[in-house]
């Protein structure tokens, strides 16, 4: 028979992953809906901030790098509606969380 080694290795690997992961459960345990709605609020500001960021890197390479060739900029405004395209359902998603802790709010 084959002896199992030890798995206290992968410990350290999956310890951010348990840290980041306890900071929700936390917030919906304690605060119950009223933690839906402030997550959701968080998640709708991470898609507005990659908005925003999607918006400035395509405007830094319009102005850094000036007149390009179409199909350059196609590829630029491709990845700018892809980045913007994700971004909208954190927000919508956002917006849901938001939605149902104030509709959890309501009921109780």
């Amino acid at each position: 028979m084959r002896t199992r080694g030890s798995e206290s290795v992968i410990l350290l690997p999956l310890l951010p992953i348990f840290l980041v992961g306890v900071f929700p459960i936390l917030l919906l345990s304690l605060l119950g809906p009223a933690g839906l709605v402030i997550l959701g609020i968080l998640v709708a500001s991470a898609g507005l901030t990659d908005i925003l960021d999607a918006s400035g890197t395509f405007s830094e390479q319009v102005i850094v790098h000036g007149y390009v060739r179409g199909t350059e900029r196609a590829g630029q405004r491709t990845a700018l509606r892809t980045e913007m395209r994700f971004a909208a359902l954190m927000i919508g998603a956002g917006a849901a969380l938001a939605a149902a802790g104030i509709g959890g709010l309501a009921l109780t």
